[in-house]
């Protein structure tokens, strides 16, 4: 294949896997919006907090004079400023998509183009929170579809090896992100952890991330900051933990590997992280410090990501 097609076929699944992300911190943040001042022990700080994990606070600034639900759902969702903006990603999506559309299916282009052209519908009007919701739920059905197509029409090539490579790369760093933001930034600083305000907001998360009957499957109890960690960094069978979308990113590229005959920096540094994974104990991250544990993972799922571009998708 050559690393052009490859190139466009790893950022097509990336930019929608992205656009689902932010359509799930957006539709958390209205949630956690929805609480009344007196549960959350004063003014709440979710629009900052949707902003630190899907978004740029500097390029926010830039073009926004203050932080509310308005500017912040404008960023995000439709802004052209924004890269991450759902807006972005589907026409970034699209625009990839159209560069290999030999290399899709009928169902996938299907997918990604008529988004694109149903995003017209949505972009530039005034929609009110039920609208908007309606418009989250829309982007939300567009991954889902465009990840359906892929799984139930793709040959087992290279194409569709590159197209998982790139939504699980996106997907552990999406998920890293909404760990992070909520331990650092979410709970205000009045208010107890282990407290009321504490566990809706981790159930939230557990819901955005369709993860609220796995965790209760798996561990049988009441929401623990703890366990849903574990649940979103180490639990193999959660498709979007750490552990999941490494499992994913070191079979892939072993495929790819023995495909084209030859190993490099992407295959150890996926299979140095996987190992890592595997051997750790979430009381050991906590003890540590969950910041850190995510803050390095991210570093170092990105440097998986750059090695998979100088390996393969640079021409």
């Amino acid at each position: 294949m050559l690393s052009r097609t490859a190139d466009n076929l790893f950022w097509l699944s990336r930019y929608v896997e992205r656009a689902d992300f932010v359509a799930r911190i957006l539709d958390a943040a209205h949630r956690f919006a929805s609480l009344p001042t007196s549960y959350g022990g004063g003014e709440g700080n979710e629009w900052d907090s949707a902003l630190a994990s899907a978004g740029d606070p500097e390029a926010f600034r830039t073009h926004y004079s203050a932080v509310n639900a308005d500017t912040v759902c404008d960023f995000l969702a439709f802004s052209p400023h924004n890269p991450s903006s759902i807006r972005t990603c589907i026409e970034a999506a699209r625009e990839n998509a159209r560069s290999v559309r030999t290399a899709l299916t009928t169902e996938m282009w299907d997918a990604i183009n008529g988004a694109w052209l149903e995003l017209r519908n949505y972009a530039g009007k005034d929609l009110n929170r039920d609208e908007f919701g309606r418009f989250l739920d829309w982007v939300k059905t567009v991954s889902l579809t465009f990840d359906g197509s892929a799984f139930r029409t793709m040959l087992r090539n290279d194409a569709f090896w590159f197209t998982r490579l790139g939504t699980a790369i996106e997907r552990a760093d999406n998920t890293a992100r909404i760990l992070d933001v909520k331990y650092q930034i979410l709970l205000p600083h009045d208010e107890t952890v282990g407290g009321s305000l504490d566990y809706f907001q981790w159930t939230t998360i557990l819901r955005e991330v369709s993860a609220f009957n796995a965790y209760h499957w798996v561990y049988r109890e009441s929401v623990k900051p703890l366990l849903v960690a574990d649940l979103l960094m180490l639990n193999k069978q959660m498709p979007r933990s750490f552990a999941n979308c490494y499992g994913v990113i070191v079979e892939y590229l072993d495929l790819i590997a023995d495909a084209y005959g030859r190993r490099g920096p992407s295959q150890r540094l996926a299979g140095n992280m996987l190992a890592k994974l595997e051997g750790e104990d979430i009381d050991r991250v906590f003890a540590s410090g969950l910041h850190e544990f995510v803050q390095a993972f991210v570093a170092e799922n990105n440097g998986v990501g750059e090695a998979i571009a100088k390996q393969y998708l640079v021409g």
